[in-house]
């Protein structure tokens, strides 16, 4: 029997170096460690990576995907379609402003949203798609926007999704539509928690930085640094929200974009390196080994030959000090959103039991991988 890892090793954690160490050293040490040049050479830096004209940091992908249907006009009673396969965020967003939220299924091979299915859910109320890039695999956006309705606005929840590009070469967050990011602490480039949304927008993008800093007309490193705002009095028209990202995230941020191409090509290594030794032993997320990919997510689906069930082989891994993960139990499964299931979603359903999230990230080594492999196939063999 290969012996337990001395150490755990969780599904995701993030690669910082002493390059970020000394980035927050910097920024604490400066006396301003709230929102201000950090946080606007940060969007500057991440718009022109992505291709984007615009982008605006919050405090979370939550946050990030919750302004974006409230700029795109949802409210409540209006419909917004999307997986059930995903984050609990995704569904709250919409929630959060009285929105129904309509499950649509998942193409078991991408574990991205179906598009018949996607479109069987339309209806006269829907305001909003959200589309989650699953794992770091993109969904034809392009190719959906033509099919629906010109009422509908498609959200891109692309929090697994930084770096991934679609068949036309651009990057996610590119496309137009208003697309999130998550900067939380397991994710390809971390700042331990933070979003942002991307766009194309002006107006749109100016109506987000004044919602996420209480609908003020300025921001608190305007207020305070400029002269000729030193007079100006704060009045409010709308209700904002406190959303903001801060200085000390993003100058984590500016030191991980700047290594992020290098971090995504280690993961490449790595995922190659596992499907070399496991590919045949197990089902994968379509396209997992495609430069466009931005393997966030390392899934798998267990065959349903194999006499080890999925919770067996998890329960099993994190006793060897393995933390392989699931992603996700299906929203519409759970007592929360019981009662929103109205149509039938059989793909989901069916990988529900047998989906498992390896080990994956930048900062882990080539010996991690085999040992997770060893370990794997120690136990699928036994």
């Amino acid at each position: 029997m290969k012996s337990i890892r001395r150490d755990y090793l969780p599904f995701g954690r993030p690669d910082f170096t002493d390059r970020e160490i000394d980035a927050v050293t910097r920024v604490m040490r400066s006396g301003w460690v709230g929102m201000g040049p950090e946080v606007i050479a940060f969007e500057e830096e991440l718009s022109r990576y992505i291709g984007a004209s615009q982008v605006v940091t919050v405090n979370s992908c939550t946050s990030a995907l919750f302004l974006a249907l409230l700029i795109s006009g949802v409210k409540e009673g209006d419909e917004v379609i999307c997986p059930s396969l995903t984050w609990c965020a995704t569904a709250n967003a919409a929630l959060y402003l009285g929105a129904k939220v309509v499950f649509c299924d998942i193409d078991p091979q991408t574990l991205c949203v179906e598009q018949e299915s996607l479109m069987r859910c339309l209806t006269p109320r829907t305001r909003a798609v959200m589309v989650v890039h699953f794992g770091g695999r993109t969904v034809d956006v392009m190719a959906l926007r033509k099919l629906l309705p010109e009422r509908v606005h498609i959200i891109e929840d692309a929090a697994h999704a930084l770096g991934a590009t679609f068949s036309n070469g651009s990057k996610v967050g590119s496309s137009g539509n208003l697309t999130c990011f998550s900067f939380y602490a397991n994710k390809n480039l971390s700042t331990a928690e933070g979003g942002a949304v991307a766009l194309n927008h002006q107006e749109f993008a100016d109506q987000l930085r004044s919602l996420r800093q209480n609908a003020m007309p300025n921001d608190a490193w305007k207020r305070f640094n400029h002269a000729h705002t030193a007079f100006l009095s704060v009045a409010l028209t709308d209700l904002g929200y406190k959303m903001n990202y801060t200085d000390l995230q993003a100058c984590i941020g500016r030191v991980q974009l700047a290594r992020f191409d290098t971090m995504q090509t280690h993961r490449r290594t790595l995922v190659d390196q596992c499907l070399s030794r496991l590919g045949n032993r197990f089902l994968w997320q379509t396209g997992i080994q495609e430069p466009s990919h931005a393997r966030h997510l390392l899934c798998i689906q267990l065959d349903r030959d194999l006499k080890l069930s999925r919770n067996e082989l998890l329960l099993a891994l994190r006793q060897r000090n393995i933390g392989a993960s699931i992603h996700y139990s299906p929203l519409h499964h759970m007592p929360l959103y019981g009662h929103l299931a109205a149509v039938a979603l059989p793909n989901t359903d069916a990988v529900t039991s047998r989906i498992l999230t390896l080990p994956i990230s930048a900062k882990m080594s080539m010996d991690d991988v085999n040992d997770v492999c060893d370990h794997v196939l120690e136990l699928i063999e036994k």
